[in-house]
């Protein structure tokens, strides 16, 4: 029997798309269809008990990993919190990926969202953030937005975290020049290389890394669906676990752990003024084999 959805969940229908939402749970993507196939990985909103399982979440005000939960920032230290797996080391994917959001607006294709962080000792600034969501019948548009409301500078980054079904026949097409290999026992960034563009079967990938150089298109293609990912975000991140059902394909503005590099700015950390807002959207284009 399926689990009913609690109040705050939310459902948009357009054409044979259809997009289940937990606010409270993240603002997370529980599940995104075409018709009965999934596009993201999914289950109904009832069924989902965490952000962790979801379908896509949003990454703010960081993407990825801070290294060793420290970072110093205009001269002080400062310790984030132990927010994944008992034992890892490190922060992941921002302070609101597990917070409850508020429902600002919503219609039968379009929702906002809207979560407010106060300075706490595990992330010290104020920030504003927003989600927005617009389905057509053939494409689900995101937008996110951080808004400074501290009255100092801060470092703000963003991204989203959408996982995608593994298939028989799934195959990633992604143009880039660079990739940021990785420590593989702290799974940190430490240089960059050469990267030929990726075009292959999942089956064949193993990768957890940061990209540069995409022109902010990525091509998903499998046995059913045919989607197209575009983004206004400079870094990709994938990651295509060979034993997992799923695969992640990241849009996002900064290099992982780039706020303990010797500069941030140079690897897309944005010191954001007091007041400033920085943006972003992403759009999955949806289309049958």
């Amino acid at each position: 029997m399926t689990a009913a959805p609690p109040p705050t969940a939310l459902e948009l229908h357009a054409g044979a798309l259809r997009l289940a939402l937990r606010p409270d749970l993240g603002g997370a993507i529980a599940g995104f269809w075409h018709d009965t196939t999934p596009i993201l990985r999914s289950c109904e909103a009832g069924e989902l008990t965490s952000s962790r399982p979801s379908g896509c979440f949003p990454m703010v005000p960081y993407s990825n990993r801070i290294g060793y939960r420290h970072f110093r920032w205009h001269g002080r230290d400062h310790s984030t919190a132990p927010n994944f797996d008992e034992g890892n080391p490190h922060s992941l994917h921002g302070t609101v990926w597990k917070a409850a959001w508020q429902v600002v607006s919503a219609s039968a294709t379009q929702a906002e969202l809207a979560v407010t962080h106060r300075g706490d000792e595990h992330w010290p600034f104020n920030f504003d953030a927003t989600q927005r969501f617009e389905l057509s019948d053939s494409a689900l548009t995101l937008r996110l937005a951080v808004t400074n409301i501290d009255a100092r500078t801060q470092p703000v980054g963003l991204g989203w975290h959408p996982y995608f079904p593994k298939r028989t026949r799934s195959r990633l097409h992604i143009e880039c020049s660079q990739r940021w290999a990785c420590d593989p026992t702290t799974q940190l960034p430490t240089r960059r290389e050469p990267q030929a563009s990726i075009d292959g079967e999942l089956r064949h990938l193993d990768f957890d890394n940061c990209f540069e150089g995409w022109p902010g298109v990525a091509r998903l293609r499998d046995e059913k669906l045919a989607l197209r990912l575009a983004s206004s975000l400079p870094y990709l991140v994938v990651f295509t676990p060979p034993t997992r059902d799923y695969y992640c394909v990241e849009p996002v503005s900064h290099v992982s752990n780039a706020i303990q590099m010797a500069d941030p700015a140079a690897h897309g950390l944005v010191a954001l003024e007091a007041g400033e807002t920085l943006d972003a959207w992403m759009t999955i284009e949806v289309a049958t084999a």
